[in-house]
């Protein structure tokens, strides 16, 4: 059987699916550039994706691809088929099963002790002298990879991988490369900072990720990345406003909406929802109000075709539940109550897999609301929810929603649901 024949044979879902897509392109008469257009990726992601011998693609791009395609699901369901097996695979060698054809055995206590010295050889990757366009596209997979975990998993275990990425890629802004290739090179690395920095602010890294965040922003002033800067801008605004210093946040929201007609309608409605979070805590109602209403009226007119890559995850679900985040800080005090309900609740039923960890903030959120303004019973059931969902994100920002919810149940010990949530809560989550 040639690479380019339909696959039949028994094979991992993983490597049925990579040939699958390889496939459907070839008998589309399509190239692997030209189906990255029609589909919003660049090659990089496409070329990837049929690699047999590379991890499975994001559950985002194969769903783009099965659109693209016209595949009606078949993409979509190899993929959770892989999905299934690497579970299998990890939960066998997670229980000492054969691996490979030997058994695993796991070090005596004496050597375990030892067994981080086994790695104080390893060398650092040498750094190229010249670097191209291929190497751009890497970072920027690299990038949209860690990204996606974050989304889902929250950092935890990987923010440590992302860091060490992060530092070798930005050895590589002192490569010799063309003008073209320094302007992407930038800009990608810029964007892997910006998400490094994200996942170190999720762990409450604060000033690492103030340091990260401030070289995402000089990557992006550096080649004028517009775009690029009003993100970065945007996520330092978020950071300072969670960290108690709104006054920092709404500056930083304003020097992103700096010729903000250089901008989409999508990152100016994130910039002034993010004006609206700094208003709400500094306790100025009407510009809060003001600010989420000039937001509505920017993601009125959005263009997702008009986006950046990253600007993506930025769609009527993020909306809302933005805005939602915003409004929160007057609802708690009988202002808007049930529209900001409404908001939160919308985000959280968009909100699809890719997009756990805000999901599970939203609807706590929404739970503590409902506990301090609405009805306690309704709020447990809401408050369970979300605890249920939290179990696989590793996030501080997350778990310290919860422990406000279980904060906000107190009034209301004396319900047995209610008592039995703030116990559950206390268990999950370690202060």
């Amino acid at each position: 059987m040639t690479e380019d024949e339909h696959p039949s044979a028994p094979e991992p879902a993983s490597v049925r699916l990579a040939r699958e897509i390889r496939w459907r392109r070839t008998a589309a008469g399509l190239s692997q550039p030209q189906l990255a257009r029609m589909i919003g990726y660049t090659r990089q992601y496409v070329s990837l994706a049929e690699r047999v011998d590379h991890n499975l693609p994001s559950a985002e791009i194969v769903r783009a691809l099965d659109k693209g395609l016209r595949a009606e699901g078949a993409l979509v369901e190899l993929r959770e088929q892989g999905k299934h097996e690497q579970e299998q695979r990890r939960g066998r060698s997670l229980t000492g099963r054969s691996v490979g054809g030997g058994a695993v055995s796991l070090p005596r206590s004496a050597e375990r002790a030892d067994m981080a010295g086994l790695l104080a050889p390893v060398r650092p990757l040498p750094v190229p002298s010249v670097v191209g366009m291929a190497e751009v596209e890497e970072i920027r997979a690299v990038a949209w990879s860690f990204r996606n975990w974050d989304a889902v998993y929250g950092g935890g275990l990987v923010r440590a991988a992302v860091t060490a990425q992060l530092r070798y890629c930005a050895d590589l802004l002192g490569a010799r490369c063309s003008d073209g290739v320094r302007t992407g090179l930038f800009s990608a690395v810029g964007h892997l900072g910006l998400v490094t920095g994200f996942m170190a602010f999720d762990a409450y890294a604060h000033e690492d990720a103030r340091r990260i965040f401030r070289f995402a922003l000089a990557c992006a002033e550096e080649v004028g990345d517009w775009h690029l800067r009003a993100k970065v801008l945007s996520s330092m605004a978020r950071q300072a406003i969670w960290c108690g210093d709104p006054d920092a946040g709404l500056t930083f929201s304003e020097l992103a909406l700096v010729r903000s007609d250089r901008l989409t309608s999508t990152e100016r409605a994130m910039l002034h929802t993010a004006r609206g979070r700094a208003f709400a805590r500094l306790g100025r109602i009407e510009d809060t109000v003001a600010a989420v209403g000039v937001a509505d009226e920017e993601f009125g007119r959005s263009r997702p075709v008009d986006d950046p890559p990253w600007m993506r995850y930025y769609d009527a679900a993020q909306h809302a539940g933005d805005t939602g985040h915003a409004l929160w800080d007057i609802a708690i005090h009988g202002h808007l109550v049930d529209e900001t309900r409404r908001r939160l609740a919308s985000a959280v039923a968009g909100h699809g897999g890719e997009y756990v960890r805000a999901r599970v903030i939203s609807q706590t959120k929404l739970a503590s609301l409902v506990m301090a303004t609405g009805d306690p019973t309704e709020a447990t059931v809401l408050g369970t929810r979300a605890l249920g969902w939290a179990g696989t994100v590793k996030s501080r920002r997350a778990a310290d929603d919860l422990l406000e919810l279980r904060r906000f149940a107190l009034p209301h010990d004396n319900l047995v649901e209610v008592s039995e949530l703030r116990h559950r809560i206390s268990t999950a989550v370690v202060e």
